[in-house]
């Protein structure tokens, strides 16, 4: 059985940083591709960020390209994600995901339904 478990979230002035961080259990913790997403109340399910199984590809949402970066540590089994020049629009619920998807990157790792395994989330929220 995969948890996924995000931790760092919390309030942020804009223009602040935060770090998420989402620690898994369970095996082949190196065989899953992991993704970072985001729900703000009343909206769907945000793609934001996914690194590959090595760590060594990354891709982003256009809206947090610059400010964002995803990383892994497949020793620790946990994925991060570095949120920097946060706005108020960034305030969300944001979940961590890990995926058996295998395809040609990035198409389809940006797609809610290829994930697997989901965290329970962590809030962040930004004030201006």
């Amino acid at each position: 059985q995969v948890q996924l478990v995000e931790s760092g979230g919390g309030l942020v002035q804009a223009g602040g940083s935060l770090r998420l961080t989402c620690a898994v259990s369970g095996p082949s913790f190196s065989a899953y591709v992991m993704g970072w997403f985001r729900q703000a109340p009343g909206m769907e399910r945000e793609f934001l960020s996914v690194i590959s199984r090595s760590g060594g590809s990354t891709y982003y949402a256009d809206s947090v390209k610059g400010r964002f970066t995803i990383s892994r540590d497949n020793a620790k089994n946990t994925v991060s994600l570095q949120m920097n020049s946060l706005k108020p629009e960034d305030t969300a619920v944001y979940y961590c995901a890990a995926s058996w998807f295998r395809g040609t990157w990035p198409a389809g790792y940006d797609v809610y339904d290829e994930y697997d395994y989901w965290g329970q989330g962590t809030q962040v929220t930004v004030s201006s």
